[in-house]
């Protein structure tokens, strides 16, 4: 179960028969094997990483990296304001974070004010956000594994003297 899920994390378009005759089973066992990962919940999704710099003629999104120290609620924690938070349509991720913040929040707006509207009236009014960090994402370079810039390095073998 691992290794098809691994083989599907690095290409998700992988036929089951191509998976089958990687892992040495059958297509049907490969075919029962995601659809319990599936049924599970294990596999969320599947989905195409599309670079934005290479989107010729796509409207760029503004993204930006909100951190959010609050007040944790008593029983509940921190998971009834995460679950306010994620979901607004803006929120791309939400994550319970250790250290100088509680939440860290990724958010996409068609603009830059439109991401400042949205932290200064929907997150920062919330009741138990005590403070809010904005940072504009400038430049991806890598996400998830994946590089978004070319890998323009010398690759040849150095000479010895």
């Amino acid at each position: 179960m691992e290794e098809i899920l691994e083989l599907l994390r690095e290409n998700a378009r992988l036929s089951v028969e191509d998976i089958a005759a990687m892992t040495k089973k059958t297509p049907e066992e490969v075919k029962a094997i995601i659809a319990k990962l599936e049924a599970d919940g294990i596999i969320l999704k599947y989905a195409a990483i599309v670079n934005p710099d290479k989107n010729v003629g796509a409207k760029q999104k503004v993204c930006a990296e909100i951190q959010i120290q609050v007040t944790p609620q008593r029983e509940h924690g921190f998971d009834r304001l995460a679950d306010k938070i994620y979901r607004f349509p803006q929120v791309k991720s939400l994550y319970l974070m250790s250290g100088g913040y509680d939440l860290k929040v990724i958010i996409e707006g068609d603009s830059l004010q439109e991401v400042a509207f949205f932290v200064s009236n929907k997150l920062a009014t919330m009741d138990g956000v005590r403070s809010t960090k904005t940072c504009f994402i400038l430049k991806t370079y890598k996400e998830n594994d994946v590089l978004y810039v070319e890998d323009e390095r010398d690759r040849r073998e150095g000479a010895m003297a």
